[in-house]
């Protein structure tokens, strides 16, 4: 399992937070919750909580030790 994050071509967003136990499962959980989302750009893999924001993000996450999307919150759901 690995965490990342996931930016899109919509303006004004940070981004989603997602662990995963791969890429493709990240974009999938990513479009489960999000099917009509905008093109994802870039996935990448998050090594540690200082590579997310720290004003915004980390305060308002879900757990990211588990299967799901950790931000934003509201989709823990998904994960089972």
């Amino acid at each position: 399992m690995r965490p990342y994050w996931i930016r899109t071509n919509e303006p004004f967003t940070l981004g989603v937070g997602i662990t995963a136990r791969s890429e493709e499962d990240a974009r999938a959980l990513f479009r489960l919750a999000w099917p009509d989302a905008p093109d994802i750009v870039e996935t990448k893999v998050v090594r540690d909580m200082c590579d997310i924001d720290q004003g915004h993000v980390a305060p308002n996450m879900e757990n990211w030790l588990k299967r799901g999307i950790w931000y934003p919150r509201g989709f823990a759901h998904l994960s089972d």
